[in-house]
């Protein structure tokens, strides 16, 4: 991929300048910790072996020396890496995979930190330092400035180390805990107080290759939290936050304090579904065949899609439906399509599931298996397809007594992730939440589904003749009979006709209002008009909000985009995936169909049905339960008499 405009390059000369440097720290430094405490792989106070200790000065105030009182800490860390397996004498490849990693992560953590030196005017600082003209009016600039470049320090080497050995990351749980040793006086002392804590973290979990890359990278992802935190209530680090960076041998984008993620698909092992085997569910299974391809049109250059710029790319939906009805099936459809579709065009493809697996016990635990699972879906370096299925056990309602603390947090990240402040929609991902119950799902959350997929399985006599004898495999031999077998599922004519079905509500409530206002000022063919509309929902149900009208307009934006790229175009990626990010945007311009009303109107249709689907399940369920409770009062109250007398 070529560079962007936006991006400063970080020269490889001036990384590999930092090459002896790095070594050295890795061959053997000393360290006083001063807020974590020592743990061996055994949990007492611990050293590398091989490193004498003594003592020695240690600064706490630039360009002062203090005396420490405190014992060093010897550090080998290459020699802690190659001990990792136990008694083997020699080295694994995956051995001196990270160490090559961790001297290219600190030699780019230097190169960066003197960037950033340069970039304040820090390098100034410290030669006037050294040749002691520092002048006193600017002793507290150098420590705030000499704090930024720890910091900046810190996070690249952090972000760099698990950036480098990702494509060695195994399955290996490791839990690290909270990094400590995390000091702001000056550059090197925070890198040597990081190499110092993994150091105490290899000795307790390496002992093998996968976990030494896990500890590695598990190490490196906390620091990496951890210095983004100190770095938020921390000044002179504008000049860091506001410039992205570029490592171009590596491929590895430095943008602030967000970590970069290497481009890795997941291996999927699910069974793909063919289109034609979804049967009914002709709205669902149409637009999961677009948004497939939609997602195939973002340029990892811009790290933009067309579509997200035009309008009509749908980044949340909401599958609902009865069990048995093709949620699963859905999902494998739509797996299997943008899969296929990215090993084309060698596209690194990502697919996870937020299951309730996710769910811990431990306070804080389930929003952070959450925001990892959106984290890793939004990498800006791959294509991305979430799924959160069984959303309404997984996602806690809030208010919801029976709600669990590790649900709400889930509720939470959700919320923030889908339609957040800092929520950016660069449609090279999207995310599907399927429910049996969506009336159980929490409305706030629920309303952040950009579109609607209804996954109501077959229907006609047609779908249930194609669904039989697609179940029924090849392994008999009962004539067909007279039946034009899968000819119901052409897509175009059943989305047609699925489409028109929602001139009219569906469901008795909306049906009301719909004719109460269509009786008062007639077709509803005009912005006004269509505005009454909304506006008498609305007083039917309060939970109709603006978030409503603005998931029906970006469905009818994606009704603008009622076309599909032509298959060509995927199995050709010269003639439109490969072609500059403009002139994608201009090729999907010119097949763009104009808004009707017609469009409009089904959409707050189809979207409004929904919403009274929701609620009359939702008031349906609190008044069979509100009434079972009453039963079982009434039969208490009767038993409690017939025991006094």
């Amino acid at each position: 991929m070529s560079q962007t405009s936006d991006q400063m390059e970080l020269r490889e000369e001036d990384i590999r300048a930092h090459y002896d440097a790095a070594v050295a720290m890795l061959n053997g430094i000393d360290h006083t910790p001063r807020i974590a405490k020592g743990k061996d792989a055994a949990g007492a106070p611990g050293r590398s072996s091989g490193v004498v200790g003594h003592r020695r000065f240690r600064s706490t105030t630039p360009g002062m020396v203090t005396r420490s009182t405190a014992r060093p800490e010897g550090v080998k860390l290459l020699q802690r890496i190659e001990t990792s397996d136990g008694a083997d004498a020699l080295i694994s490849p995956l051995q001196a995979g990270v160490m090559n990693g961790l001297r290219r992560a600190l030699a780019i953590a230097l190169a960066m930190g003197a960037a950033y030196a340069a970039q304040t005017g820090l390098a100034g600082l410290k030669r006037a330092n050294l040749d002691g003209a520092l002048p006193p009016d600017r002793k507290n600039d150098f420590s705030e400035l000499l704090a930024g470049e720890a910091l900046v320090s810190l996070h690249v080497f952090a972000n760099a180390t698990a950036f480098l050995l990702a494509p060695h990351a195994s399955e290996a749980p490791v839990e690290v805990g909270q990094v400590e040793e995390i000091l702001t006086d000056n550059a090197q002392l925070a890198l040597h107080g990081a190499l110092w804590e993994l150091d105490q973290e290899l000795a307790r979990f390496a002992k093998d290759d996968a976990t030494l890359v896990a500890t590695v990278t598990a190490f490196a992802e906390q620091l990496m939290e951890q210095v983004a935190l100190r770095a938020q209530s921390m000044g002179r680090l504008q000049a860091f936050g506001r410039t992205s960076w570029k490592v171009e041998a590596d491929d590895f984008a430095i943008q602030g304090f967000t970590p970069a993620r290497k481009a890795r698909g997941s291996t999927l092992t699910m069974q793909f579904k063919k289109p034609h085997q979804v049967v009914g569910n002709h709205i669902a299974k149409y637009q999961a065949l677009r948004l497939s391809k939609m997602l195939m049109a973002y340029d990892f250059d811009r790290r933009l899609n067309p579509f997200a710029e035009l309008g009509g790319f749908i980044f949340t939906f909401m599958g609902d439906g009865k069990p048995g009805t093709g949620k699963t099936t859905l999902i494998q459809m739509m797996a299997g399509l943008i899969h296929d579709y990215c090993q084309a065009v060698d596209y690194p493809f990502r697919f996870q599931n937020l299951s309730t697996e996710n769910i811990d016990s431990y306070q804080g635990k389930s929003g952070q298996n959450a925001k990892a699972f959106i984290n890793n879906i939004i990498d800006p370096h791959v294509i991305g397809f979430g799924t959160i299925d069984d959303i309404d056990q997984l996602a806690g309602k809030r208010g919801d007594r029976q709600s669990s603390a590790g649900q709400l947090e889930i509720t939470a990240v959700l919320m923030e992730s889908f339609a957040g402040a800092n929520t950016v929609v660069r449609g090279n991902c999207t995310f599907g939440m399927f429910s049996n119950y969506p009336e159980n799902v929490d409305d706030a959350l629920r309303q952040r589904a950009g579109a609607r997929f209804l996954v109501d399985g077959p229907q006609t006599r047609e779908d249930y003749i194609d669904i039989l004898h697609l179940l029924m495999g090849k392994n008999h031999d009962i004539p067909l009979g007279d039946h034009d077998l899968y000819a119901a599922q052409e897509i175009r004519t059943a989305v047609a006709r699925s489409f028109e079905a929602h001139s009219k509500p569906h469901e008795a409530g909306l049906l009301n209002v719909f004719d109460r206002v269509h009786d008062r000022i007639g077709e509803l063919d005009t912005i006004a008009k269509m505005g009454s509309y909304l506006k008498a929902i609305q007083e039917a149900d309060e939970r109709f909000t603006g978030r409503a009208i603005k998931n029906i307009t970006d469905a009818v934006k994606v009704r603008a985009m009622d076309f599909e790229l032509p298959d060509e175009w995927m199995e050709k990626p010269d003639l439109f995936l490969f072609q500059s990010y403009e002139r994608k945007k201009d090729m999907i311009a010119a097949l763009r169909v104009p808004i009707t009303p017609d469009m409009v109107l089904q959409e707050i249709n189809r979207y409004a049905d929904s919403e009274f689907r929701y609620a009359d399940k939702s008031d349906e369920v609190a008044i069979e339960t509100m009434v079972r409770e009453f039963e079982r009062q009434e039969e208490a109250k009767k038993r409690y008499l017939e025991g006094k007398e």
